[in-house]
């Protein structure tokens, strides 16, 4: 059953990946709460982040934070598998280690079989396994949309958190995945997808940033993300506001799928690409020559994508061959923090 494909999407209301509320939408849910305060806490709610980080001791700080969302693909052990994945990041890209995670779950009992849920968790499982971490639990409800994600506790040393909002001036910036998985998730959900590209994708999705994360510690990385549902530009975004510097990117540079480009070009952009463009595209001076295409392409909603590593320029070479080395294949040079246009993304 694990392998059995399943119509899982058709459940799915609207296409693309899992959207996320725009972080517009809950400053204005959090705005004027009285949120509890502690010394301890270190990356909280004060701030966007990947994931929050409280401190147990002088050498020792637990990061926690929790994913979930609808299928994209119809497999479900490679759903599950994604899913794990995708909640996992949040913790590498802040520079930690998982060790415990829970299951979250919500599942139509009534419409579909049990076996389906069964294959989903093994699926998540597997990833488990990869990370080296235990599932302690989790929590389940029955629901009319099938949805499924983790939430993990990792450890960090308190000074060696990465955040995103730590860009130095000269630093290159590194992308570890290609992007254009919400185009291509449409086109899964469509119809138009071949097992080809639908299984390439799918393995990109289910792939740890385990390794990247690892490698990066060995070079002087100021500032790390990792790229869902807000897109490239959007999550490069909230690197940048507030930071005082700009960020030039070059977009041919930027690694993708060239079938999304295809599809994008048809108009098979998921919701999520205008919503990002919507809150963050102020930010954002394209070059002329950058096609609609492409801007679409950048601003697109990305399920389990890579890092986005910003480290020192000396050092940017090694880093990418050594990501290269370890089968981090799409590693790519996008761009660097530069002092002009102070704030902003320029797009050439």
């Amino acid at each position: 059953m694990a392998n059995q494909p399943i119509r899982l999407t058709e459940s799915v209301k609207g296409a693309g990946c899992a959207a996320k509320l725009a972080p517009g939408d809950l400053d204005r849910a959090l705005c004027g709460l009285d949120l509890p305060v502690d010394p301890n806490l270190i990356v909280g709610l004060d701030r966007a982040d990947d994931a929050g980080v409280y401190r147990i001791s002088d050498d020792l700080a637990l990061v926690q934070t929790i994913d979930f969302f609808p299928p994209m693909v119809d497999d479900p052990f490679s759903f599950g598998q994604i899913a794990a994945a995708n909640a996992l990041s949040d913790v590498y890209a802040m520079g930690g280690t998982p060790k415990t995670v829970m299951n979250v779950v919500a599942f139509p009992a009534k419409t579909m079989d049990i076996t389906i849920l069964r294959a989903i968790i093994e699926g998540g499982l597997d990833k488990m396994r990869e990370a080296g971490v235990v599932l302690v639990g989790g929590h389940s409800v029955e629901d009319s949309e099938l949805k499924y994600g983790l939430a993990v506790t990792g450890f960090i040393h308190p000074n060696r958190i990465l955040t995103k909002k730590n860009l130095q001036t000269g630093d290159c910036l590194i992308l570890t995945k290609p992007i254009g998985t919400g185009i291509i998730v449409t086109a899964i959900k469509a119809g138009l997808a071949g097992a080809a590209i639908t299984d390439k994708v799918t393995r990109a999705m289910a792939t740890l940033n385990r390794d990247a994360a690892l490698l990066m510690q060995d070079f002087p990385v100021h500032a790390c993300t990792d790229i869902t549902g807000f897109g490239f530009l959007g999550h490069l975004a909230e690197m940048v506001v507030g930071s005082g510097h700009g960020v030039r990117i070059r977009a041919s540079s930027v690694p993708s799928y060239p079938e999304a480009l295809e599809w994008a070009d048809m108009g098979l952009i998921p919701a999520g690409a205008y919503n990002n463009r919507h809150f963050r595209g102020a930010l954002v001076d394209f070059s002329p020559s950058v096609s609609q295409r492409v801007q679409d392409l950048l601003f697109d909603p990305q399920t389990s994508g890579g890092l986005l590593i910003a480290v020192e320029a000396k050092a940017a070479p090694d880093l990418l061959r050594a990501l290269i080395a370890k089968g981090v294949g799409d590693a790519a040079l996008v761009g660097e923090i530069v002092m002009e246009s102070k704030e902003r993304i320029m797009v050439d």
